[in-house]
């Protein structure tokens, strides 16, 4: 049985309550290309495009502050399958959210689950943004919007810092649902969950997560 710090103990059974306030899962995952003056933008997208958070993302100095993210770690997320390879980051689940501040990488959440080095011992939660209105962000190499669900086919591999995972499955769930899940919050061991936003078909904001979930390989 493995034993939690104070810290994540508390976090997990947050979550067991849905007090998640899942910013990937209330808009903040999704972006637009931006139209307007350059410094309006809130950072690149992987083609160099300037994008912003959709409105209400919630992601204030004193947020930012506190995931205290890195958007390259040194290490790499990768999903040979779709030809998706980017810098890994971290950031803290802060607030009751998970926001990545950057869009062009994908991000450990170091206080959920369990960090990559104890991996075997429970799940790897890994967040990223999905762009929509021709941006690209890593999320859209794991969706197929046209069809409405994962890219990424059973037994896939993901590496995520050079731990290599087989994909298992992947389900679409409503943004005002995920935060009560308990299936996508469960602490397994040897499981990765990769989150990403559902993008619509029309180019409206959108209103789902793609949740993938993959199991680690044995050595």
């Amino acid at each position: 049985m493995t034993t939690m710090a104070p810290r994540r103990r508390r976090l997990w059974a947050a979550i067991a309550l849905g007090a998640i306030a899942l910013v990937l899962a209330a808009g903040a995952i999704t972006a637009a290309v931006l139209s307007r003056a350059p410094e309006d933008a809130t950072g690149k997208d992987m083609r160099g495009n300037s994008v912003r958070l959709e409105p209400g993302s919630g992601l204030t100095p004193q947020v930012i502050h506190d995931m205290n993210a890195v958007a390259d770690s040194g290490d790499r997320f990768r999903v040979p399958s779709v030809g998706l390879d980017v810098p890994l980051g971290a950031l803290d689940m802060t607030h009751g959210t998970i926001t990545p501040p950057g869009f062009a990488s994908a991000y450990d959440v170091r206080n959920l689950g369990v960090p990559l080095s104890q991996a075997p011992t429970g799940t790897v939660f890994v967040a990223t943004h999905s762009l929509r209105n021709g941006a690209v962000g890593p999320g859209n190499y794991l969706i197929d919007v046209k069809a409405q669900k994962a890219k990424v086919a059973v037994g896939a591999t993901i590496d995520v810092a050079d731990v290599a995972y087989s994909v298992t499955g992947a389900k679409a769930i409503g943004k005002l649902d995920i935060s009560s899940d308990a299936d996508v919050w469960a602490n397994v061991p040897g499981r990765l969950v990769v989150i990403t936003c559902l993008q619509r078909r029309d180019g409206r904001a959108s209103t789902q997560n793609m949740v993938i979930t993959a199991q680690l390989d044995a050595h």
